[in-house]
């Protein structure tokens, strides 16, 4: 991905493979599902939308994502109407090193979707990127973890911006989404299309 002129670039320094996210029709079904049938437990939720899950100590390895009632059962992966893959993560050590990596996607000429930012849920940094084959890879750092002995009560998060971001897109290195932007705006997001 470098030309000849440029000087080869260290890759992104990635320590793990870290959470998923899925999006699914119906979130309680597959928040009992994911609870009931593989064990999981529920750190926290963002209103009736999202729901995040853990086997071991970090705050999530797994969250489901509801797709909007009004979606169309198409196969279109960009828009994330159908079940499926959101992003995945990968663990990097610090903050820097995300900064750095925004340097690295730079001069390799690779799409960054969005951040950096810094999620409500699990207080992980975040940065992501695209694949060549459009599928969302984001790298994260510093997340909240869980004791496996706590009692650890789930909170529900307001659907807002600061879940999204709790620094209010103030790191973002690229142009937020729409439906991010009118959220900073204090405009409702209804996830529909005019």
């Amino acid at each position: 991905m470098t030309s000849a002129d440029q000087q080869p670039v260290a890759p992104i320094r990635t320590r793990k493979l870290g959470h998923l996210v899925l999006m699914v029709r119906d979130l309680e079904a597959s928040t009992r599902f994911y609870t009931e049938v593989m064990g999981l437990r529920v750190s926290d939720r963002i209103g009736d939308q999202m729901v995040f899950l853990r086997a071991g100590e970090d705050h999530h390895d797994l969250a489901l994502s509801r797709i909007p009632d009004d979606a169309p059962d198409r196969d279109d992966l960009p828009r994330y109407t159908r079940p499926g893959l959101e992003h995945f993560s990968y663990y990097v050590e610090s903050v820097e090193e995300m900064r750095r990596a925004v340097d690295v996607a730079r001069q390799l000429g690779v799409t960054i979707e969005r951040g950096i930012g810094q999620h409500g849920p699990g207080a992980n940094w975040f940065l992501v990127f695209k694949d060549p084959d459009g599928n969302n890879v984001e790298i994260y750092t510093d997340m909240d973890q869980i004791p496996m002995d706590a009692d650890h009560q789930p909170q529900t998060w307001e659907r807002n911006l600061e879940s999204f971001d709790r620094h209010r897109l103030a790191h973002f290195v690229v142009q937020p989404p729409a439906a991010v932007l009118a959220a900073k705006d204090g405009k409702k997001d209804t996830g529909k299309k005019d």
